[in-house]
């Protein structure tokens, strides 16, 4: 069952999320672990809730993918508007560090406009994610308490609910009350203490100036920020 409600994405299952999060998000070449139908695309259950986000993420089957370009991701290509080929990215928040294939926010609060503008996007598109683990702990209601017992069988049964989620998913849909509120799962205390990779830069300032023209603009995005 695993296999068929989270099989592992190859390079048209890449292309058909990213297309997902510009139907639905707007943002382009967008790829993740929750598609923009909130249904998990890749699941790593196993590290412990002391770890940040990053340390998490970097000690990931998902990041050792990345690293050795095993996980089908498409090549750069051209967006209309972005004079460079522009890579197929992950959207994180400020625990993530800018690397090749992960975008995260502009730092600060001083920001120009189109820096605000690429920050309010991004969290648009990581939205589908927050609402994901919001279907994810409404429906199955044993992550609303500690789950004592074995962490052998913790992550068994972590796992078991991801792939239930994506079968229920398909099946009924979900309540969209339920998406609004993640509960019994802790945020974790951002680790802000990365590298930022300048070589990926321009990919993302790319974005911010392609946001804020006529061809990437969103009507209501300026009064969001």
């Amino acid at each position: 069952m695993h296999d068929e409600c989270i099989p592992t994405p190859n390079e048209e299952k890449w292309l058909n999320i990213a297309e997902g999060y510009q139907q639905r998000a707007q943002f382009p070449h967008c790829i993740a672990v929750v598609d923009s139908n909130y249904c998990f695309t890749f699941i790593d259950v196993g590290s412990f809730g002391k770890d940040s986000d990053s340390t998490i993420f970097k000690n990931s089957t998902l990041h050792k993918h990345l690293q050795n370009n095993s996980l089908n991701v498409p090549k750069p290509n051209l967006i209309h508007g972005i004079q460079i080929p522009m890579l197929y990215a992950f959207v994180g928040d400020e625990a993530f560090g800018l690397s090749t294939n992960m975008l995260r926010p502009y730092a600060g609060k001083c920001l120009p406009v189109n820096k605000r503008i690429f920050n309010y996007r991004l969290s648009r598109a990581r939205r589908h994610v927050e609402c994901a683990f919001g279907i994810l702990s409404n429906k199955w209601r044993i992550f609303h308490r500690p789950i004592d017992v074995d962490v052998e069988l913790v992550i068994d049964i972590v796992k078991c609910c991801c792939v239930l989620h994506n079968f229920v998913r398909a099946r009924d849909g979900y309540d969209f009350e339920d998406s609004l509120t993640v509960t019994g799962m802790e945020d974790i205390e951002l680790d802000n203490n990365f590298n930022v990779n300048r070589s990926v830069n321009r990919y993302r300032d790319a974005l911010a100036n392609y946001f804020s023209s006529e061809l990437g603009q969103v009507a209501w995005q300026n009064e969001k920020i």
